[in-house]
């Protein structure tokens, strides 16, 4: 059962991760909007585009390790946000609900434009709105993770 303690440590240390990259994804949000440089706005479309990868790896890593089946294909990205809001019979619950799979989907999609244009070229509006809700997105992924986390304790504790 030690490959769980690892993998919760490795959630616990990316979830503490995206803590940062939500803050300054806001911070830079707010120095383009007081200082009118769009260049911070580049900075936090990084940012929104690290927060989606950050919860991707954490997906991947669950995937991997606990439901020994990570998707691919072309849709791999959606694939993963549906079997992380799925429960799997006798394996684990749903890691998140259907709520925070929009939310992150939301975020996916503009990840896929982040990779695809150059950064002059995003919408200034796109990018204030997803920031805006970027903090509600990551609080409904805290409080879900957390369950899991719990989950992954009580395996370890019946175990021992």
């Amino acid at each position: 059962m030690k490959p769980y303690a690892a993998l919760a440590g490795r959630v616990r240390q990316a979830m503490i991760d995206l803590k940062r990259v939500v803050d300054r994804a806001e911070e830079l949000l707010e120095k383009a909007n007081r200082t009118g440089d769009d260049g911070y706005l580049d900075g936090a479309a990084l940012n929104l585009h690290g927060f989606c990868a950050g919860a991707e790896r954490i997906f991947e890593d669950i995937a991997r390790n606990i439901d020994d089946n990570v998707p691919s294909g072309p849709e791999w990205h959606r694939d993963l946000l549906l079997q992380m809001s799925a429960t799997i019979d006798d394996v684990r619950p749903a890691i998140i609900n259907s709520d925070t799979r929009y939310c992150l989907d939301e975020y996916r999609g503009f990840r896929h434009v982040v990779r695809n244009v150059y950064t002059f070229n995003l919408r200034p509006s796109r990018l204030n709105e997803l920031i805006q809700d970027l903090r509600n997105c990551y609080e409904s992924l805290v409080k879900e993770i957390e369950v899991f986390l719990e989950f992954l304790d009580d395996i370890l504790q019946t175990n021992d």
